[in-house]
């Protein structure tokens, strides 16, 4: 799990979780719950306690080490993990299925992403880098600093993931192709 690799890297740096908090701009509480898996941590929470421990956010999803090009053949992804988009009350809004978790030294985080419908709100997010969306199925809505973006399958958004942004369902589930680049 994501908590436990969080807490081996941490550990192996001699960094503690006070540190963690105090160069990320987390609070303890919030590391402490997502190293524990109490928590359902987005995607700019990651970002940044990987930036402090000096691994790519994708480090916290490998199992392996594979140098060489990586193929996934439909049906052989893994699901990474499911984020809950800050909001802890939304515990599983969206399924990512990392297509490239297997290659190390990765810059990109290419997943499928499954993305359930939520009544229960949502608080944006922002982090370094740029993100890559293209529908597959469904519609979403891409709320990105004052603008807001519906899209429907085969539309697709580039955006500099800096600025505070937010993607889910429009009018029912929907399924995505996100490719993230967060610079180490």
């Amino acid at each position: 799990m994501v908590g436990e690799k969080i807490t081996a890297i941490r550990e192996s740096k001699s960094i503690s979780i006070e540190e963690v908090a105090e160069r990320s701009g987390l609070s303890v509480a919030q590391i402490s719950n997502i190293e524990n898996n109490e928590t359902l941590p987005s995607l700019s929470p990651l970002i940044k306690i990987a930036r402090v421990l000096g691994v790519r956010m994708g480090t916290f999803m490998d199992d392996n080490d594979q140098i060489g090009p990586i193929v996934t053949l439909k049906g052989e992804a893994d699901i990474a993990m499911s984020f809950s988009n800050n909001n802890e009350s939304a515990r599983s809004s969206m399924n990512y299925t990392s297509l490239a978790g297997r290659k190390s030294g990765r810059h990109m985080e290419p997943f499928i992403i499954d993305i359930e419908p939520s009544t229960d709100g949502y608080k944006t997010s922002q982090h370094e880098g740029e993100e890559f969306i293209y529908v597959l199925e469904g519609n979403v809505e891409i709320e990105y600093g004052k603008e807001k973006f519906e899209l429907g399958q085969g539309d697709s958004i580039y955006y500099d993931s800096i600025v505070a942004h937010h993607v889910h369902a429009k009018d029912g589930a929907a399924k995505i192709l996100a490719t993230v680049y967060v610079p180490v």
